[in-house]
């Protein structure tokens, strides 16, 4: 159960994880592979994506959305910290002609304004800084662009491991809060299965 102290826990809990690498991070990465097409196909669905569209996938890891997103007709740049999970991506889907790039959600290796629609996906409570990613979201996005950011829903976020990985809903309430205090309009929190309970925050920028 969540109570009113979950809403004083950040959206970026796990800022302190440890990043990938190594055969750990390379075992990771492939296990990342799979089971990823619910929550792929989410983001596409919130973030309206289409032919088109320029995507940026903040937190792209073995880039199994941001090649959804490829087939689905859009140029997408993937970017991760971890050299890791950026060759797996590479090998995975060499055909794609998805540009994978080292980076970060506070620098994000992208022109400004390149991108129509940015993502995160079960990656904005490992943020080192919730501030300056969503100065990083608003400087990529173009006039009318579309944020998506999507977490697993978890009844405590302090949990040891991948249990606490997530939002409680006041901890997408408080996302969603900064993502209007950065500029982005239309911020709403929705609850999705994909295919268990996750937390989604749309937005756009004006």
């Amino acid at each position: 159960m969540t109570s009113a102290t979950d809403a004083a826990i950040p959206p970026n809990h796990h800022a302190h994880h440890p990043g990938f690498s190594g055969l750990s991070g390379l075992k990771a990465a492939v296990f990342f592979l799979f089971k990823r097409h619910e929550a792929a196909q989410l983001a596409i669905d919130l973030g309206e994506l289409g032919a088109g569209d320029h995507l940026v996938d903040i937190g792209c890891g073995p880039g199994y959305a941001a090649a959804l997103a490829a087939e689905a007709g859009a140029d997408a740049i993937g970017v991760d910290p971890a050299s890791v999970m950026l060759q797996v991506a590479k090998v995975r889907w060499l055909r794609r002609g998805i540009d994978w790039r080292i980076g970060t959600a506070e620098v994000v290796p992208v022109d400004a304004g390149w991108a129509t629609v940015v993502w995160s996906l079960a990656t904005v409570h490992h943020w080192h800084d919730i501030d300056r990613g969503l100065e990083e979201v608003g400087r990529l996005l173009a006039p009318g662009g579309r944020f998506v950011a999507i977490e697993r829903q978890v009844d405590d976020p302090l949990a040891e491991g991948v249990a606490g990985h997530g939002w409680t809903p006041e901890q997408a309430e408080a996302f969603a809060d900064a993502c209007r205090e950065h500029g982005l309009v239309d911020a709403v929190v929705s609850r999705h299965e994909a295919p268990g309970p996750v937390l989604a925050v749309v937005a756009r920028h004006g």
